[in-house]
């Protein structure tokens, strides 16, 4: 499912008009991609927020109203502030449907390695994230592994992840 936005193009350019936007609810973005150029917009917080909360993240795939023309595009960068965490500044780059793009994708511990336990061990989660290639339409939201049955000396390598249907990863196999 595609989420919505409408986005503005007339935003002034600068680090005052930007704290001015912001102060306003709106966060400054910029869209590039696909060999266009790129467009300095502003989004509105709440349909930003709206769209980073589902369960795909920043992976989510946004249409982006630009003055009637529609651009599906997902998020490539948000930025924060450091202090209050607030969201400063968006790059949106346009994607094609058809076309496979790199998207990393969170890993997700599920179980209790109830056997690392017994044996006063602990299990080390290296790797919180993956990158994938995969169609738009075919982004994992996360990528599950199982730990309970896990025992001391044991490793999940990337080799092990259950990857879905017309999802690929260039990292190394043997990867811990």
């Amino acid at each position: 499912m595609d989420l919505k936005i409408s986005v503005t193009t007339d935003r002034p350019l600068g680090s005052r008009s930007a704290r001015r936007m912001r102060t306003e609810g709106k966060v400054p973005a910029v869209v590039y991609g696909l060999g266009e150029d790129s467009v300095p917009v502003a989004v509105e917080w709440s349909d930003l927020r709206r769209a980073i909360t589902t369960d795909a993240g920043l992976n989510a795939l946004i249409t982006l109203d630009i003055d009637g023309q529609q651009q599906l595009s997902i998020i490539k960068d948000l930025q924060r502030d450091p202090v209050r965490r607030d969201v400063t500044h968006v790059d949106f780059i346009r994607i094609d449907r058809e076309a496979e793009i790199e998207v990393e994708v969170p890993i997700v511990v599920q179980g209790q390695a109830e056997a690392v336990e017994r044996e006063d061990g602990t299990v080390a989660h290296l790797m919180f994230n993956i990158l994938v290639n995969s169609k738009p339409d075919a982004i994992p939201d996360e990528l599950t592994i199982s730990v309970s049955d896990m025992e001391i000396g044991d490793a999940i390598r990337v080799a092990d992840l259950v990857l879905p249907a017309g999802v690929s990863t260039d990292i190394d196999p043997e990867e811990v």
